[in-house]
């Protein structure tokens, strides 16, 4: 009865001996779930920063940035004003004329303000 229990548990520490010394504890906790935890930190963070600026807004230019995204967004989507990328063969949206749109129309979006 003694040396059967004793096999099992010997043969149950040699599985968790092989499970750990193949997937270390410290390589996951500090290589994946470090890494997912600070990324979600700093998207909520952003998200806060990102909602405190555009509510902070009056409604007359809150109603100004609807009719200027639309207009700025399809001036960045002409054809004519695309840019070239790689694996694209008609050309992706141009972001920087979208964002120069938005600021010389007087709504300015929330990431060109701290370029200035």
């Amino acid at each position: 009865m003694q040396i059967r229990t004793t096999k099992i548990r010997l043969l149950i520490l040699i599985g968790i001996g092989l499970f750990l010394s193949g997937c270390s504890i410290s390589d996951w906790y500090n290589g994946y779930y470090v890494d997912r935890s600070v990324i979600r930190k700093i998207q909520k963070e952003r998200e806060e920063i990102y909602n405190k600026y555009y509510k902070s807004e009056s409604p007359e230019i809150k109603e100004l940035r609807k009719q200027n995204l639309k207009y700025c967004i399809d001036l960045a989507n002409k054809p004519e004003n695309r840019v070239a990328r790689a694996g694209y063969p008609n050309g992706v949206w141009n972001y920087p004329i979208y964002i120069k749109c938005m600021r010389d129309r007087g709504t300015p979006v929330y990431s060109s303000e701290s370029e200035n």
